[in-house]
């Protein structure tokens, strides 16, 4: 991974501890409203998360897995998701585990990758309640048009997830396309036109078409950009070359590009939560960018979308 030394831009594997891959916490970068962790486990392997002022989206990116969240109160919900073989085979089954509770994870297949998405929680106790979601209440929107066509599975936005602060989903780009376009920002409160938000973009990365059986030429290297870039009041510059496991955090500023190279497919999600009242995703677009949107609507969406299949 290229990060050109931007500490906004974390390659696998830099920030693991503790039998995770990734963690991504309020420790690093002044870092405050969201968080995540990445692992890997075989069968019969567990990891804890302790209580605290978290509350969780568990997400299985390959694998199946038992998710068992026990409550300030003692009370204990678990949940058996069947998950899936890849990021790119289609929508997961998650969970959602209220702030204050403990959770264990247990692989129940061979081989699970797993992401905890987290965002803090400025109250407690919690009223909200631990929930699995199934795939089939999880809605697949095909976002876009052209090559800017992409599809986003929204399991843990307002209109799906009663949450707290939380607010996560994941985007697939196919090979070719952009996506995050055109470049927008949520980093001001303007009541009704856009929340602040803290975002993570975790990124995984394939060749195109490898999940639905497609042959991997000998070396291929998957391979996806990301742009983040700020205001004259607020500046930021990221321009990073990502590959499965790698992190970048959009703290402000637009954001976007997200790239995915001819020939291979890009897969992000994405955790955004913040310190306002209302738990939205409303932002603005770069106004130099902005009319893209209205080349939209005379452009057919990229056939090869939904790319795990009809949802």
């Amino acid at each position: 991974m290229s990060t050109g030394g931007n500490r906004w831009v974390l390659p696998v594997g830099s920030t693991g501890r503790d039998g995770w891959e990734t963690v991504i916490d309020d420790t690093p970068h002044d870092w405050q409203h969201t968080g995540l962790r990445i692992a890997v486990l075989r069968d019969g392997e567990e990891l804890s998360v302790d209580a605290g002022p978290w509350e969780y989206v568990v997400v299985p990116l390959a694998g199946a897995l038992r998710v068992r969240a026990t409550g300030p109160d003692g009370d204990v919900g678990v949940a058996e998701l069947a998950g899936r073989a890849s990021v790119f085979a289609g929508p997961s089954d998650v969970a959602f585990v209220p702030a204050g509770s403990r959770i264990t994870l247990t692989a129940t297949s061979g081989r699970v990758r797993v992401a905890v998405c987290a965002a803090r929680v400025p109250s407690l106790p919690s009223t909200r309640t631990f929930r699995h979601v199934t795939t089939d209440e999880i809605p697949v929107e095909l976002r876009g048009a052209g090559i800017a066509s992409r599809e986003v599975r929204n399991f843990g936005v307002p209109a799906v997830l009663d949450a707290d602060a939380i607010i996560a989903c994941e985007v697939i780009t196919p090979a070719g396309n952009w996506s995050s376009y055109p470049p927008h920002k949520h980093d001001e409160e303007r009541p009704g036109v856009e929340t602040e938000l803290e975002e993570i973009y975790y990124f995984e990365t394939q060749v195109e078409g490898a999940a639905a059986g497609g042959a991997v030429p000998p070396g291929a290297d998957p391979v996806g950009y990301q742009r983040v870039y700020g205001t004259e009041e607020r500046p930021i510059d990221v321009f990073a070359e990502v590959r499965t496991g790698d992190v970048v955090l959009v703290p402000h500023g637009w954001h976007g590009p997200a790239m995915a190279a001819p020939g291979y497919d890009l897969y992000y999600l994405n955790v955004m939560a913040g310190p306002g009242p209302t738990r939205a995703w409303l932002i603005c677009d770069d106004p130099s960018h902005g009319w893209v949107r209205d080349t939209w609507a005379d452009q057919p969406t990229d056939v090869r979308l939904p790319l795990g299949g009809t949802h």
